[in-house]
């Protein structure tokens, strides 16, 4: 979709869907604030002067629509990302991107669009930049949306200011939140969730590191983090606040993070309460894998089986 088309309002938006409604990182962690200029920002600061403003505009203000469509069309082209993995281990946050999406429902008006059979009314319209990307029929990706050559998207959803690295396979009912910044050659199998983060824009979104297998309907949201070489086994749920122990050490690492090139399942720890003693969810890190480890399925069920997991 270019900048002349989403100007007009062909498409669709509601409202975020797929991203997180507890939104704010518990952490307090955060990239660079947009307001004073998001450093090393490649969009415009005119982005944070219409946000100040942002109540009094609408779908009748076209130079702040113009704006707006362009930097949203950067998202989609891969020149702008919300969010990006920094050489410190952390990431760091373009809140002038996030705001650019939140305004762009405000100044998108609701208008018809259809594709083949299906109509649609909303504000912001379908993907249409895909060069390179396999795009089995069902999959939905909205601009806005950066997907790299080499991807996958089989019946699937990706949602605007998402970020997908080259050679990543979206499987079947996956959805990709808004936001959510998933890196290369990651595998995400059939119904997993990585939700989104949208508001308030300094939040850190869902980061997947590079070659990270995230099975099948597993969950990770609210500004969670699956390091480089992760593997999440099938049904883990893994939020910002999740406890995260290794079962051979019964170290508790890092709140929120699946640790690079390791194998972590969910489980539960005994809470006392008023009431008595209950298991409380968690993440455990069964095993750590050689760096750069090739994800091998019968090896991974192996593993799972050892530790009681699989029969």
């Amino acid at each position: 979709m270019d900048s002349s088309q989403a100007a007009s309002g062909v498409g669709a938006y509601q409202d975020p869907v797929g991203q997180d409604p507890a939104g704010q990182d518990p952490a307090g962690r955060s990239g660079p604030s947009g307001a004073p200029g998001s450093p090393g920002s490649p969009l415009p600061a005119s982005i944070d002067q219409l946000w100040d403003r942002r109540n009094e505009l609408g779908p009748g203000d076209a130079e702040a629509r113009a704006v707006v469509t362009a930097a949203v069309d950067a998202l989609d082209a891969g020149e702008a990302r919300v969010a990006r993995p920094d050489p410190a281990g952390g990431v760091s946050v373009d809140e002038r991107a996030k705001r650019a999406i939140l305004l762009a429902f405000r100044l998108l008006p609701m208008e018809p669009s259809g594709a083949g059979d299906f109509r649609y009314h909303d504000r912001v319209p379908l993907k249409t930049r895909l060069d390179g990307v396999r795009v089995v029929p069902g999959a939905i990706a909205r601009w806005g949306a950066y997907i790299a050559p080499g991807c996958v998207l089989m019946p699937s959803f990706v949602n605007i200011g998402a970020y997908v690295g080259s050679g990543t396979m979206v499987d079947t009912w996956a959805t990709v939140g808004s936001c959510a910044q998933v890196g290369k050659n990651v595998h995400l199998a059939g119904g997993v969730g990585i939700g989104g983060v949208l508001e308030p824009p300094n939040a850190v979104p869902v980061v997947v590191d590079d070659d990270a297998f995230i099975s099948s309907r597993c969950m990770v949201v609210e500004g969670a983090r699956v390091r480089t070489g992760a593997v999440l086994g099938a049904g883990t749920i893994l939020t910002r606040s999740s406890h995260v122990i290794d079962v051979e050490t019964g170290e508790e690492l890092p709140r929120g993070e699946a640790p690079a090139w390791s194998v972590c399942v969910g489980g539960s720890r005994i809470r006392r309460f008023a009431g008595g003693e209950f298991g409380m969810p968690c993440v455990l890190v069964l095993k750590r894998l050689p760096e750069g480890s090739r994800h091998d399925k019968a090896v991974l069920n192996d593993i799972l089986r050892d530790h009681g997991m699989n029969g």
